[in-house]
């Protein structure tokens, strides 16, 4: 048990005059605990309240012996673990976090229904947003880790593999790393497919003056990395050329927005600006960045209606796009951290014009 986040996390109660709540996010749990723990269709929860009590109530498939700070209530399957949960609920307000399926909160509604239920994942958005230094040490190595594999994948590209055969052979090449796991599946997109921002890789061959889209991350020790960037299949139109140079350029100035105090709408408006003022505004349909760390997507995003200020500690995406239908795409992403006096780029893979 990390007794430091746990007391930020109580401390944030505080501040939200939250007595009690419950966590059942994985990832929250792992931020607290160390230990990932998938538990399925079995409840998995970890009470805590302003006192300073902390049980995890845990099915007796998933033992947790290396945790002598944390207190752990164990039942099987024949027990009913939220009514156990229940006899743990004070009668006061409750925090629930964001990923509890419904069919226990239902459960424990009917059996605690003289109180107060209430979304209590600002709590741990709070705390998890702002990163202590272990966890910005592995950021960094993680990022690391990916700028190599954005490397090999462009070299695997110049191969002519389809993009779903790209995507298959990148997870040998992050297991090379010791990344065993993507933290989201890759995104590799060809031409006319670059232009759909989340398009799902397919069986599409790239073609000469093809935009190519790869945008990629991996799971490392526990933290996330996430990068995008765009090259040219053996040559590039007038126009993908002026589309790409748009797109670097609010990158750059996004970037340079990032300081301690500057709200994450006014970020979001650094980037969108250059981009809209050059006539393609239409053609930037997502926001500019997403907190990232245990999740690759966290809390907050950098958007237009986010209004929250940038403070050290922030580890955040800028990646602004251009999609034109039927032509091409082009988006550059990396990710940066807030410093006490402006930011560090967590990424180092070039990002100048790149025809493969």
């Amino acid at each position: 048990m990390n007794i430091k986040r746990l007391d930020k996390v109580i401390e944030n109660m505080k501040r939200h005059q939250l007595e009690q709540m419950i966590i059942s996010n994985p990832a929250s749990i792992f931020y607290l605990t160390g230990k990932w723990i998938e538990a399925g269709e079995r409840m998995l929860v970890l009470y805590i309240n302003a006192k300073g009590q902390c049980k995890l109530i845990i099915n007796e498939l998933f033992p947790l012996d290396d945790q002598p700070y944390l207190e752990k209530i164990i039942y099987n399957d024949r027990e009913d673990a939220v009514k156990i949960l229940a006899s743990l609920v004070e009668d006061k307000k409750l925090g629930i976090d964001k990923v509890w399926p419904s069919h226990f909160l239902i459960r424990l509604m009917e059996l605690k229904h003289g109180i107060t239920f209430v979304n209590g994942s600002p709590i741990m958005d709070e705390v998890r947003m702002i990163k202590d230094a272990e966890e910005i040490k592995l950021m960094k190595e993680a990022s690391a880790i990916n700028d190599k594999v954005m490397a090999e994948a462009i070299e695997v590209v110049k191969q002519g593999y389809e993009e779903k055969k790209v995507c298959k052979l990148l997870a040998d090449i992050y297991e090379k790393y010791k990344t065993y796991s993507f933290s989201f599946y890759p995104l590799i997109a060809y031409g006319a497919n670059a232009a759909e921002p989340h398009h799902s890789s397919d069986s599409t061959m790239v073609k000469d003056g093809d935009s190519i889209i790869l945008d990629i991350g991996g799971f490392t020790n526990g933290y996330c990395s996430d990068m995008t960037r765009t090259v040219f299949y053996r040559k590039v139109s007038d126009e993908a050329e002026k589309v790409y140079n748009l797109v670097l350029e609010a990158n750059r100035k996004g970037i340079e927005a990032v300081k301690p105090g500057v709200k994450l709408s006014d970020i979001d408006k650094a980037a969108r600006d250059v981009i809209e003022n050059a006539g393609y505004g239409k053609y930037f349909t997502h926001r500019t960045g997403h907190n990232i760390g245990v999740e690759v997507h966290e809390f907050p995003d950098v958007s237009s209606v986010s209004h929250l200020e940038a403070k050290p500690g922030m580890i955040f995406s800028i990646e602004p796009g251009i999609y034109l239908p039927g032509k091409l795409g082009v988006r550059i992403e990396d990710l940066v951290l807030v410093t006490e006096t402006g930011c560090e780029v967590l990424n180092a893979y070039p990002k100048e014009l790149q025809i493969i």
